[in-house]
């Protein structure tokens, strides 16, 4: 996979002027992740085994349970321990940028103190926001880039968008899906690990599930099985995030500045795709799409502002246009 990564994380990056860092910094960032995933995936495959060892008819459910603990995890510990490992988080302290954020948080219940910022731009040129984690270690987070490149509007919109994901449940939700899919998955493993080595195990000199030497098969195995569930994920995602757009537009009341943020995403997502491509390669709405909803919001709204409340006209009084009250009987 090198070659690959090398090509579709560096040389396209700085082909179209995506990336900031020199090839050195890059491969610096590839060796951390590297190094985090042998430590956490070692801790994951050891734990695994043991399961399969110790039970050897059951093992593909106990492995999705021990997945979905080991996934909520992660998504606990990303925002504090793993994202500053490749960035920096800071608290935002600008308040012209702040208490707009902070005000639509408290407006939609969401318990915000601090609004945070990393410095993806050591990395790229891209504008972007995230929620991570949840209970305590939940962050709304804004990169730099967008604070360099967004005018607040744009930045209210976005942050909107997020705190949708937020209120939406879409981090829990995403973790229920997700336990469906490793108990499919784990399922699909224990049948094809079981057809597989009765034909050919003899012949790769694996003893059993329980032998190190399946590894590469079960990764194999996985990796097609993920290949072609890829439709699937992307319009779980998409969904999701069309779900925190209409979220974001009501919240912020900002559809210019959304359509404007769609437009700078535009920068590294197609902006009008086919439909069948949309649904099998998007995992968010596209730029189109996106700036469609926001203006047919704008427009709606527009209409309804405009429309007379109870029947108000310019030849009527309010007494006249008062609603109807309910008399005594």
């Amino acid at each position: 996979m090198f070659p690959l990564t090398v090509y579709e994380g560096f040389i396209r990056e700085k082909k179209y002027g995506l990336a900031t860092q020199t090839f050195g910094g890059w491969m610096g960032d590839q060796f951390k992740g590297l190094l985090l995933g042998l430590i956490l995936g070692a801790l994951a495959m050891m734990l695994l085994f043991r399961i399969v060892r110790s039970l050897p008819r059951t093992w593909w459910i106990w492995g999705a349970g021990v997945s979905v603990i080991f996934t909520i995890f992660l998504v606990l510990i990303g925002p504090i321990f793993i994202q500053p490992i490749f960035n920096t988080p800071k608290r935002l302290d600008d308040p012209k940028i702040t208490a707009p954020i902070l005000a639509m948080a408290h407006a939609n219940g969401i318990p915000a103190r601090d609004v945070w910022t990393i410095d993806a731009s050591k990395q790229t040129t891209r504008m972007s926001a995230n929620v991570s984690g949840f209970g305590r270690t939940m962050r709304i987070t804004l990169n730099d880039n967008l604070l360099r490149r967004a005018s607040p509007e744009e930045i209210q919109a976005v942050m909107g968008h997020e705190m949708g994901h937020y209120v939406l449940n879409h981090i829990y939700k995403d973790i229920l899906f997700f336990s469906v899919v490793y108990v499919i998955f784990f399922a699909l493993l224990f049948w094809s690990l079981q057809w597989s080595l009765k034909r050919w195990g003899e012949k790769w000199q694996i003893r059993g599930v329980g032998d190190l030497a399946v590894l590469p098969l079960a990764i194999l195995i996985i990796s097609i099985f993920g290949f072609i569930s890829t439709p699937v994920f992307n319009t779980w995602t998409r969904t999701a995030e069309a779900e925190a757009d209409m979220y974001g537009l009501n919240a912020s009341r900002q559809p210019d500045g959304f359509a404007r943020a769609a437009i700078h995403l535009g920068e590294y997502r197609k902006m009008s795709p086919e439909p069948i491509e949309e649904f099998v390669f998007y995992d968010h709405p596209s730029g189109r799409n996106r700036i469609y909803a926001a203006m047919r919001w704008k427009a709606e709204n527009l209409q309804s502002l405009s429309e007379p409340k109870y029947g108000v006209t310019d030849n009527q009084n309010v007494t006249e246009a008062s609603p109807p009250v309910a008399k005594n009987e």
